[in-house]
């Protein structure tokens, strides 16, 4: 069978926004939002397995710049699966990281320096500092990120509480945002959990009004540091026809991956008009 050319389809229908160039993955860190039209993409991995995780790198890999094994799966996998799991995603450029949580597990069961050796052990390349569940002070939330980075690891923390009906305090994410960021954090994400209702900046339903979005947008000055957590379609629709292209999203389920791409290049009818081309395609007859 004849190879395809990595480029068979003209670069029009490749990407008509004409801005997701991914020619190089540029670092994760305090650097990478600099870089134009290049939002980031975390998905959640809540148990894939060997192959399925494969296949989500060998499709999607390239679109995927972070993967977040949720909640506290991270010790239950075999330990020769996630050893694999971590590599696989290191080779492909990726930040992995374990879920908050577990860290809110280790710091309520007291074995936080356990914590971080073993991820670094395991050879995870990133930390998640978040107090969803259990409750941090300013001084503990500082300490953690601060371990994180003396031990190599690219930290991103997490504003918002899991319980249901916990919406965002934009004067308090501000300054959570900004001190996490003043301690080394790269990137502040804001909590919608995996379900993506009644919790952070979206109600019972999934949904959220422009005008708050924009209002915590023009609160922080600049987005380009937040995590935006958009577990469902109509959420990272929002987000996208809300800051564009470039905006960041987080808890993508590993099936929406691709599918999320498409949508930053206008390659999908909520999106469509990202690209580059305003009139109709015509044909000669």
């Amino acid at each position: 069978m004849r190879a395809i050319p990595q480029a068979a389809w003209p670069a029009a229908l490749n990407d008509p926004s004409g801005q997701r160039d991914m020619s190089s993955r540029p670092e994760f860190g305090q650097n990478a939002h600099r870089i134009t039209g290049r939002g980031k993409t975390m998905v959640i991995d809540k148990g894939l397995g060997r192959h399925a995780f494969s296949d989500l790198l060998e499709t999607a890999g390239g679109y995927i710049d972070c993967i977040k094994l949720g909640f506290g799966t991270a010790p239950l996998y075999p330990t020769d699966l996630l050893l694999s799991k971590i590599e696989l995603a290191k080779r492909c450029g990726l930040l992995i990281m374990p879920g908050g949580t577990l860290l809110e597990a280790a710091v309520q069961q007291d074995v936080v320096p356990a914590f971080f050796h073993t991820a670094c052990r395991l050879g995870f390349n990133g930390v998640e500092v978040s107090d969803g569940t259990i409750e941090l002070s300013r001084k503990r939330r500082t300490e953690l990120i601060q371990e994180g980075i003396k031990h190599g690891l690219q930290v991103v923390t997490e504003y918002g509480k899991k319980l249901s009906g916990s919406l965002v305090d934009i004067k308090e994410l501000v300054a959570t945002a900004e001190a996490d960021w003043q301690s080394g954090a790269q990137m502040v994400t804001i909590e919608a959990r995996e379900s993506g209702t009644d919790v952070g900046l979206f109600d019972r339903n999934g949904e959220c009004p422009r005008s708050v979005l924009e209002a915590v947008s023009h609160s922080l000055g600049d987005i380009s540091r937040i995590m935006w957590e958009t577990p469902l379609k109509s959420q990272q629709v929002l987000l996208l026809q809300t800051f564009g292209a470039e905006v960041n999203l987080g808890n993508i389920q590993p099936a929406e991956a691709l599918a999320l791409e498409t949508m930053r290049r206008g390659l999908r009818s909520d999106t469509f008009q990202f690209g580059a081309r305003v009139e109709p395609f015509m044909y000669m007859i």
